[in-house]
């Protein structure tokens, strides 16, 4: 015990306790960067329909804002019921695939939903429930409403999605967590997403 204090005082354990701290530093990083490309290279692909919202905020550089049919869960597909209470939520969504190609919420809950044949299961991000008063619909987002593209490229962007002709794949892990895959405009995708 006494050597390592030794150590630790001398310029050497300076140098160690750097490369430690260096190590874990790039520990935690890459453990953040393989979870975002495991959930692009093994999740299931959802195409998801996009509705416009208002204008980008310039001074936040450039990105388009995206809103999703999904982003809005009708009341009456929640099973299990609504919590009474007030608070903090999560809201389980449950997607199936359409004809026209797009996924769309078959089944909502509050509680983990168990997964089923031809469906995707997609978590939302916490969110205040006002309880029992949650009205027709509950505005759910899932980490998915904002794309960042190249410098200058967001305004015909945002004016193919405002014309609805924006969709989003997008690539779900078995926990539910959503990565943008691919932007595409007119049904050719015009920005890809890289592993890494």
């Amino acid at each position: 015990m006494s050597s390592l204090m030794a150590r630790l005082q001398s310029g050497k354990g300076y140098l160690i306790s750097a490369i430690i701290v260096a190590g874990l530093q790039t520990m935690i990083l890459g453990t953040i960067i393989q979870s975002r490309a495991s959930i692009l290279s093994n999740g299931a692909e959802v195409l998801l329909k996009t509705t416009p919202v208002d204008p980008r905020d310039f001074l936040r550089g450039d990105y388009v804002v995206l809103n999703y049919d999904i982003s809005t869960v009708p009341v009456e597909t929640v099973s299990g019921g609504i919590p009474a209470e007030p608070g903090e939520r999560t809201l389980w969504v449950r997607l199936k695939k359409q004809p026209d190609g797009f996924w769309k919420v078959s089944e909502s809950s509050f509680q983990t939903l168990p997964p089923q044949p031809e469906t995707v299961i997609l978590r939302s991000k916490p969110f205040y429930s006002g309880g029992l008063a949650a009205g027709d619909s509950i505005r759910a987002e899932y980490g998915i409403e904002r794309y960042y593209v190249p410098e200058g490229q967001g305004k015909p962007i945002e004016e193919a999605r405002n014309d609805g002709n924006v969709a989003i794949a997008v690539r779900v892990s078995p926990d539910g967590s959503a990565q943008i895959r691919s932007l595409l405009v007119d049904g050719k995708p015009v920005y890809d997403e890289p592993l890494y």
